[in-house]
Order: C-alpha cells, then sequence, then structure tokens
C-alpha cells in the first residue's frame, strides 16, 4: 500500500498560521538586528605596536590613525601654524562664547585692539614680559591669551588657586589680568609680600568698587579692561614679528600627587597638536562642525581645559563653561560636580549643548539620575534596559529607539531639559572612569561614551576610546567601582610605551603591565630645577628607566607621567593604579 506525503503532514489553518508567524519573526530578527556602528576587524587591533621592545620595556605603541610615514599630526588644518591662526578668518557666521555672541572677524578685531592697547598702557614688551592670567573661564580670558600670544609675551595660568602665593612669589609677572571681584584679595597678596620698589599692573574686568580703588597703594597701577581695549581701537595696531611655532606662549602650573607646583612650557605645537587630538576623537561620521554647542566642566588654567576651548574656536562652535570650572571664587566656596553643576552651562547665552565635556564625577551624577527616573515607569524599564543592554553588546547605540521613546527620552527630559534631545557625544577626563560605569552611561544617554586619560603636562587627551568602541571586557570582579574603564589607544599625536614590564609574563602571552611614558608634539617641556627655585619646593616630574624631560632634542626623550597601565589583547589602555 503506497502512502503520499500528504498521508504523513497533517496541517490545519491555525499550524500554518503559527508557521508564518514564525519564519517572520525569524525574519525580522535577521535582518533588522542592529548592526554594530563600526566593523568589528577595527576595534579588535586599535594600536600599531612597534616589531621589538628592550628588555624591561613594551613595545611602542601609536595610534593607527597617526599618518603616513609615522608622523604626528601637529595641527588640525595645514594653514594652522600658531595660536591665532585657530581663529579662522573664512568662518563668518556668528557663534555664542559664554554670554558674547561674535564673528571670528570680530574676535581678531578685539584681539588686536586689546594687545595693542596692553602694550601701550601696562608698558609691555614682546619676548621680554610676561602677564598672569587671573582669570575664570570668559571670553576675555581667550582675547587676552590670544592677543599676549600674537606679540610674543607668554602668559602664565594656574591649575588650582592654591598656587597663586608661590607662584607670585617666584614668578613675579610684568602684569595681571584679573576680575575686579578678585582684585581685593589680589591686592591683600601684593601688600602682605612687602616686596621694596616692585610695580605692578593690574588689568581688572569688570568695574571694581570706589572703596577697592581707594585702597590702592602707589606701587600698583591699575587699569580697566575696556578702557585698555578702547585704547587699541583709538590707535593704529601695533603689529609684532609672528610667532614661530616653537616658540613658547605660555607656562602652566600645576601640583603633583605629592603637592609639589610643577611648571610646564607650552608651545604653539603643542597647543595646535592638542586640538588636533580632540578633532580626531569624532568619527568621520559626526565631526565637529559650526552647528555643534560645546559645554566643558575643564578650567582653562589647565592645558586640557585650553585645548578643548581653542578646539571649540577652531570648529566655530558656540562654547560655554560650567560652574565648577572657575578657580577664583569671592566666597572661596566648592561648587558639587553633579548635574546642578551641568545645567549651570546653560545660565549663559548659548544654544543648547551637543558636545560635553565631563569629569568623571559629573557622568556619574548624571546617569544615577536618568536611571533613577527611568525606573519610575516600573515595567517598561525592565524591558527598556534589557533590549538597550543588547544593543550595546551587539555594537549599536541609537537615541532613535522603541524604548527610548517610551522610557528614556523622558527621563533624559526631566534631569536635562532641552539637552536631552540635543546631546550627541559625551567625553570624559581629567579623572579615572569606574568600569562599572560606562554602560549605564550609555544606556541612559543613549549616546557614545568617550572615555579619555588626560595629564597637567599633555596638551589634550593621552589616550581616547574609539567613540564607536561599545565593548565591555569586564568580569564580575572588575565590576567593583575600584576598577577603571579602559581607556583606547594613544591619540593620534601620542606614542607611549610602559617602563618596568615582566618581561617573563610577556613572553608567555600575559598582557603587559608597566608604568607609562610617552612623547610626541603635545607632551609639554617641564621647567628645570634651573628655572625654578627648589626652596619654594619646585621638582620636576620624576621620570624611570631611560626617561627623561619632554621637549628635549634627544631622539628617545619619554616624559614619565606616573600611571600604571595594561596593554589589553586588542592595544586598547588601562589604568591599574594612579
Amino acid at each position: 500500500m503506497a502512502f503520499s506525503i500528504s498521508n504523513l503532514l497533517v496541517t490545519d489553518d491555525l499550524t500554518i498560521l503559527l508557521g508564518l508567524i514564525a519564519g517572520t519573526v525569524f525574519l525580522l530578527r535577521t535582518f533588522y538586528r542592529p548592526q554594530p556602528l563600526v566593523h568589528p576587524i577595527l576595534l579588535g587591533r586599535q594600536s600599531e605596536v612597534a616589531k621589538v621592545r628592550n628588555p624591561g620595556e613594551s613595545a611602542v605603541y601609536r595610534n593607527y590613525g597617526t599618518g603616513l610615514m609615522n608622523r604626528f599630526p601637529l595641527r588640525p588644518h595645514k594653514d594652522v601654524q600658531v595660536l591665532s591662526d585657530l581663529v579662522r578668518s573664512e568662518l563668518e557666521a556668528p557663534r555664542t562664547l559664554w554670554n558674547t555672541k561674535i564673528t571670528n572677524a570680530a574676535l581678531q578685531d578685539r584681539v588686536a585692539s586689546f594687545g595693542t592697547g596692553l602694550l601701550r598702557l601696562a608698558n609691555l614688551q614682546s619676548q621680554e614680559s610676561n602677564v598672569l592670567l587671573l582669570l575664570n573661564e570668559c571670553i576675555e580670558f581667550l582675547i587676552a591669551d590670544l592677543a599676549l600670544s600674537s606679540h610674543s609675551i607668554p602668559s602664565m595660568t594656574l591649575a588650582t588657586p592654591n598656587l597663586l602665593s608661590p607662584v607670585l612669589d617666584t614668578h613675579p609677572p610684568s602684569a595681571i589680568i584679573t576680575h575686579a571681584e578678585f582684585l581685593p584679595t589680589l591686592l591683600e597678596l601684593i601688600y602682605d609680600a612687602g616686596e621694596e620698589g616692585r610695580h605692578h599692573t593690574i588689568v581688572v574686568v569688570g568695574e571694581p568698587s570706589s572703596r577697592v580703588m581707594a585702597s590702592v597703594a602707589s606701587k600698583v597701577k591699575v587699569l580697566l579692561w575696556t578702557d585698555v581695549e578702547r585704547e587699541g581701537v583709538k590707535v593704529p595696531k601695533i603689529m609684532s614679528p609672528l610667532p614661530k611655532p616653537s616658540d613658547v606662549f605660555s607656562v602652566s602650573f600645576f601640583a603633583d600627587s605629592d603637592g609639589h607646583v610643577q611648571g610646564t612650557q607650552i608651545t604653539h605645537t603643542n597647543l595646535t597638536a592638542g586640538v588636533a587630538a580632540i578633532h580626531a576623537l569624532f568619527p568621520v561620521s559626526a565631526l565637529l562642525s559650526s552647528l555643534d554647542t560645546i559645554v566643558s566642566t575643564h578650567a582653562l588654567g589647565s592645558l586640557y581645559g585650553r585645548a578643548v576651548a581653542y578646539t571649540a574656536i577652531f570648529e566655530g562652535t558656540s562654547f560655554a563653561t560650567t560652574e565648577s570650572s572657575k578657580l577664583f571664587r569671592a566666597d572661596e566656596g566648592t561648587v558639587k560636580q553633579d548635574v546642578t553643576d551641568i545645567l549651570s552651562a546653560q545660565l549663559h547665552s548659548i544654544p543648547s549643548g551637543t558636545i560635553l565635556f565631563l569629569k568623571p564625577a559629573h557622568l556619574d551624577s548624571l546617569v544615577d539620575a536618568i536611571l533613577r527616573e527611568a525606573k519610575k515607569s516600573l515595567v517598561l524599564n525592565a524591558f527598556a534596559w534589557r533590549h538597550k543592554i543588547t544593543g550595546i553588546s551587539e555594537g549599536f547605540v541609537s537615541k532613535d529607539t522603541l524604548w527610548d521613546r517610551l522610557v528614556y527620552d523622558a527621563a533624559r527630559a526631566n534631569i536635562i531639559g532641552e539637552g536631552a534631545g540635543t546631546v550627541r557625544t559625551v567625553i570624559v577626563g581629567e579623572g579615572l572612569l569606574p568600569a562599572n560605569l560606562l554602560t549605564p552611561a550609555r544606556v541612559a544617554l543613549s549616546c557614545p561614551i568617550i572615555n579619555t586619560l588626560t595629564h597637567p603636562a599633555v596638551v589634550g587627551p593621552v589616550f581616547a576610546l574609539h567613540a564607536l568602541d561599545l565593548q565591555d571586557f569586564s568580569t564580575a570582579e572588575e565590576n567593583s567601582s575600584k576598577t577603571f574603564a579602559p581607556v583606547g589607544p594613544p591619540t593620534v599625536s601620542i606614542e607611549v610605551k610602559l617602563l618596568g614590564v615582566d618581561d617573563s609574563a610577556v613572553e608567555s602571552g600575559a598582557d603587559p603591565k608597566g608604568t607609562l611614558v610617552v612623547r610626541g608634539p603635545p607632551v609639554t617641556k617641564l621647567l628645570s630645577n634651573e628655572d625654578v627655585e627648589s626652596a619654594s619646593g619646585y621638582v620636576n616630574i620624576r621620570t624611570g628607566g631611560s626617561a627623561t624631560s619632554a621637549g628635549s632634542d634627544e631622539e628617545d626623550s619619554w616624559t614619565n607621567l606616573g600611571y600604571k597601565m595594561q596593554v589589553l589583547t586588542n592595544g586598547a589602555f588601562r589604568v591599574v593604579q594612579a
């Protein structure tokens, strides 16, 4: 007796319907599953590794984006040679810097006017005088910095306010530029120093009170910023010889982990290379443009904060800083690094921020607030969290998902307001980010989170995580807040290696671990012991192995940054001990 297939397969309409549904779900999952934002091959080898290494050292690592013939990028554009070139005349559209809407042409005019007025009224001499910028973040800081550099008059900046007294004692400036509210404190420091025969010139931003002006001694000359700038408008502009890229245009003072005061010299090349490194953080598909607004929590007195500000100047973006970035306060209070501080940037007349340069504490506070707000949707939040985590594990993150519309958009809007829809990238620096915060931050903000490693002696970031690298290699043990998140490969202008490496462990296949040393155009030259007074606590950054001070002419010149780091298998780095 013959049997046909139809005798073996008994179906009905329900079976066919369920089969169609199953097939449709399979096809949808296969073809509509989000694709990784960057090819995994690019994330598998993020650093170019030298073929040889010295005993006790790792190989030399550099970024694959460094360029042809292993030449470091020294500038963000071929026409940018010195600091003033970052103000590009071809950009004609106005942008807002803090509370001032200004075009590049108007900014250049103000820089030229202030520089001329300062030379005339303060009697400063090119290549001989120096000026202390005792300013909080404002457009006057940038105008003064650009004006001084164009006349080859080095500026001096402080990373922390407690460095003022030792710097005034050991490096008395030819002039000081400060705010009206800080003038009484500055005058008190000058009078307490009791310097016989030394005269001081102070340029004041704002209007000092008549009581303060009445207390000004004869050896102190006080000029108003408005008078200096007005003087430069009335007379023909003074043009000084164009500085060279290798000229030092500023000196930055900071304190190391032991409290010792450090000084570092910044050349035009250092600064332009730092701007080039920040410019390279953004993928080609999401480059900075004049439509962006940068919000920074980093003080302009630090090298990293200054590089961020000049990146905004070069790109033509609007720019503002937060309340916590202020170094000098009349009330001597401190500002918490939290969501309120991030939102303080919106007190300025800037468009809503699109690029946030935050510190780890800011990101922690922001993520915690958004996720707590999202948890108010008890049922939907569980599904939303699971699907967002799944997308991130597959290399995809976006604000346009169903779960963002149902849960996270509203949570972000309740916390950061208008910025919930405009923030597209967050860059974390000037601190170490806990490993267990990185993935929750990507869920809460649904945008690239770029973790960087910075140092007071380096302009711009030393390392930076790839903007679209969503990998998470942490284990259960590493989820502790004491473990730091990867900081990615070296930036395009830096090459690095590790000292004190265990050779036997490396040869057996273990990840190299050791003390970080770096070199490259953004690494500044540190003031030598001959340049400072050892009695005042000035010391040089200690180096290890064959490392020496950065900026020397020796081919093997390296600077020890003091971090103990590990190289991961994919060429990214991670701090294991600060």
